[in-house]
């Protein structure tokens, strides 16, 4: 059970991430490879400056500011100099490793003595039952402070995609929806679609810096090469989540790649349990997206060929 508590929250954290692709996958058809480069850009910064001796909240926040930043300069380049969106999400992104460098001053930045927001939340177990580790929950005695921070970032996450989802459903956001959706239309309007995409991406990439930031205080640290493939975890966040539900509503979808996020983290909690080669993580995460992104127009196909025939 302990095992399944430790994957819904990592499932959790790294639900921001799923939220910040579905932004600029879904929404802007983007395939954004600057996420690779924020998550740990937000990891890095909240790391240095916690060590520094900031706030972890104000550390989390700078974060985000961080890759919202990285993701307006993707933007930019892309918007502004005519550059391919996927070209400028590269350029972007191998400069973040250097930025991310500079900003720990080594490769690693360990956090295990530091106070963190997790850590606050793993307190307040201590604080309401002092001297009592473990709490009772569906039948099964689980560490109390692991069920305060899976309730933490449960409830984030829940404010995170309920503000996403009213955002979107705003005239700013609709039109943001529309530059993404027909880019001709709503120019037509007089909505500016450069500025649309710069914002679209920086709020992207702020979502996914996120992410990092208190994914690296649960782990207790931040590595340079903690983004790596961290672009096809979130695309499979959000097509396991579009695969379970069938209204293709906004809530649904924001939903959906909640849900998709955690499962997928479950599912490789599972594997390893069962003993897979933890070295083999990326190659089956990337072969599982490619099943999951040709098999919908397969069973289309296969549906077409069956009606065809009862027709005949």
């Amino acid at each position: 059970m302990s095992l399944m508590i430790g994957a819904i929250t990592i499932g959790l954290i790294l639900a921001l991430l799923a939220l910040g692709i579905f932004i600029s996958f879904r929404i802007f058809g983007v395939a954004d490879l600057t996420a690779e480069g924020s998550i740990t850009l937000g990891a890095a910064i909240a790391a240095a400056l916690i060590v520094a001796g900031v706030h972890p909240a104000t550390a989390t926040l700078l974060a985000f500011l961080g890759g919202f930043a990285a993701g307006a300069l993707t933007g930019i380049i892309h918007t502004r100099f005519n550059i391919n969106s996927l070209l400028a999400s590269i350029l972007v992104m191998t400069a973040l490793y250097s930025v991310n460098l500079h900003i720990m001053g080594r490769s690693n930045v360990p956090l295990m003595s530091e106070a963190t927001v997790i850590s606050f939340f793993e307190g307040i177990q201590q604080m309401i039952s002092p001297g009592r580790d473990q709490v009772p929950f569906l039948g099964w005695a689980l560490p109390g402070k692991d069920l305060f921070v899976l309730l933490f970032l449960l409830l984030s996450v829940a404010a995170t995609g309920w503000l996403l989802f009213r955002f979107f459903k705003s005239n700013y956001g609709t039109a943001m929806r529309a530059t993404g959706n027909n880019p001709n239309m709503i120019r037509a309007l007089g909505v500016n679609t450069k500025t649309m995409i710069i914002l679209g991406l920086a709020l992207s990439n702020g979502l996914i810096a996120l992410s990092g930031a208190l994914l690296c205080q649960y782990q207790g640290f931040a590595d340079v090469q903690m983004g790596i493939g961290m672009l096809v975890w979130g695309l499979a966040s959000v097509i396991i989540g579009e695969a379970l539900i069938s209204d293709k509503s906004l809530g649904f979808l924001i939903t959906g790649a909640v849900m998709g996020s955690v499962i997928f983290r479950l599912l490789v909690a599972v594997a390893l349990r069962w003993g897979m080669n933890p070295n083999d993580l990326k190659l089956i995460t990337a072969v599982f997206v490619f099943i999951a992104l040709v098999l919908p127009a397969w069973m289309k196909k296969l549906n077409q060929k069956k009606s065809e025939n009862v027709a005949h």
